[in-house]
């Protein structure tokens, strides 16, 4: 009995001692198989862990078709200067004295002939009108001027005939002094009738023709000269042909203001002729954007405008700079607002058509257009446009491309318009990031989707069952 029981607690003994060296060897081991043994787990036991949240996950993985879809674009960025601005509604208006011309009749009269229509492009010396003359006025100083150059012709007949006679004292001398005076006479009263006849729109050669006794029962209204109004047309772009230079000055007949038979008077507008090369943008600020438009005039700081209606196709590049020419000094007492005005060159196309010349401009008065007035330069500081940064409340974020990996990029923001946010230059983005310039909306609502979905895309597994961070 004794010897049983001394078997069992040897046997007892054996299996202690190999549990215990077993025990001495895990921990002399555990360096190597502690780790793995966790790592495994992290993939394989999430009901151990705790899952991913969406906020721990800032790494986004996008294939190339995916890049593609969303038409990512993607460019380095570099520190820069960007002017802070405020916008400004505006309209495109004539500028008064140079964009418009009005035709008016100089006499009363019938219209018998229109020469031109409108949309027609006329020069100078053109006809548009032919006016047949029905003013009592215009008959009798043509019948003075006429006889006053008959009476002249007479008196110097008499004197040729007298001064023989006076020579030999048949005739007294102060008998042809008395005619030389009556001469004088005569050629003032022609010289006053030859300018009123002028003034009323008669030429030197009708003046000729009146005086050879052809009265006018018609006269033709013609394109005046314009030797200033229109000085900058002189060269101008043709749009599609930008090399191409037009040297002559043109009107568009913009408006006809009578018909065929209408009887007019003298004084009244026929019609309006127009050039639109040389415009205004006319804005209008409240009286608290008043500094800020003052100083961008004072100091000749360069616009931004951009033409809400306006299509580039088939135009050249715009390469004019936009600055205030002046500002208005009265204020709109409905809108509570002024007026202030920016210089604006048009571009335009002609094109022909049943044997007429047509023109197309670019801008067009009453088109609208935003303003972007410069009111501070911010320096060092990173510009993106608006697509490139996305929002979550306060927070603002940026994607940077890591081959197929997007990092998001948590970014404070300085200033925020239309089209630009610009982005402190504070160790966040680091010269030379690659970022992308568009959807980042899009982008982080598929990081969202992505991490709510369990999977990181910052982490693979290799085949040891090693889980690694991606390189």
């Amino acid at each position: 009995m004794r010897i049983k029981l001394y078997k069992q607690i040897a046997r007892w003994g054996v299996t202690g001692a190999i549990l215990l060296s077993i025990v001495a060897m895990l921990w002399l081991t555990r360096s190597i198989w502690v780790p793995q043994f966790t790592a495994t787990r992290i993939v394989d036991s999430a009901d151990i862990d705790p899952p991913v949240t969406p906020e721990d996950v800032q790494v986004l993985k996008l294939s190339e078709q995916a890049r593609r879809n969303l038409q990512l674009r993607v460019s380095a960025v570099a520190p820069q200067a960007y002017w802070k601005t405020i916008e400004i509604p505006g309209v495109v208006v004539d500028r008064p004295g140079v964009t418009d011309t009005g035709i008016t009749s100089p006499l009363a009269g019938v219209i018998t002939t229109m020469h031109a229509l409108e949309g027609d492009i006329v020069q100078a010396g053109q006809k548009l009108f032919s006016i047949r003359l029905i003013s009592d006025y215009l008959q009798r100083a043509q019948l003075d001027l006429f006889k006053a150059v008959r009476e002249i012709e007479l008196l110097n007949t008499e004197i040729n005939r007298l001064r023989p006679l006076a020579d030999t004292g048949a005739v007294p001398g102060v008998r042809l002094i008395e005619l030389e005076q009556q001469i004088k006479r005569q050629k003032s009263l022609i010289e006053g009738q030859r300018q009123d006849l002028l003034s009323r729109g008669l030429s030197e050669m009708h003046l000729v023709q009146i005086e050879s006794g052809e009265f006018l029962t018609t006269i033709d209204i013609r394109v005046p000269e314009s030797k200033t109004a229109h000085s900058d047309l002189r060269q101008v772009s043709m749009g599609t042909r930008p090399n191409q230079l037009i040297e002559s000055v043109f009107l568009e007949v913009q408006s006809v203001k009578v018909s065929l038979g209408q009887q007019v008077d003298a004084g009244q507008l026929l019609a309006v002729l127009a050039n639109h090369r040389a415009l205004y943008v006319k804005g209008s600020a409240f009286k608290k954007e008043s500094f800020n438009l003052s100083r961008a005039a004072e100091e000749g700081w360069p616009l931004r405008i951009d033409f809400t209606e306006d299509t580039s196709s088939g135009w050249p590049e715009v390469h004019q700079e936009f600055r205030v020419r002046h500002l208005a000094n009265n204020s709109d007492p409905a809108s509570r607002t002024f007026d202030f005005f920016v210089p604006l060159t048009n571009q335009y196309r002609m094109y022909e058509k049943e044997g007429r010349t047509f023109v197309l401009w670019r801008y067009r008065p009453g088109q609208r257009v935003r303003i972007s007035v410069p009111v501070e330069e911010l320096r060092d500081v990173i510009v993106l446009p608006t697509a490139a940064v996305a929002f979550e409340g306060p927070e603002a974020f940026v994607f940077q491309q890591n081959g197929d990996l997007f990092h998001r990029i948590s970014v404070r923001v300085l200033h925020q318009d239309r089209t630009h946010v610009v982005i402190a230059n504070d160790g966040a983005i680091l010269p030379g990031f690659h970022l992308a310039l568009n959807a980042a909306s899009s982008l982080n609502r598929i990081l969202k989707s992505q991490a709510a979905s369990g999977q990181r895309a910052d982490v693979h597994v290799h085949a040891d069952g090693t889980v690694h961070a991606n390189h």
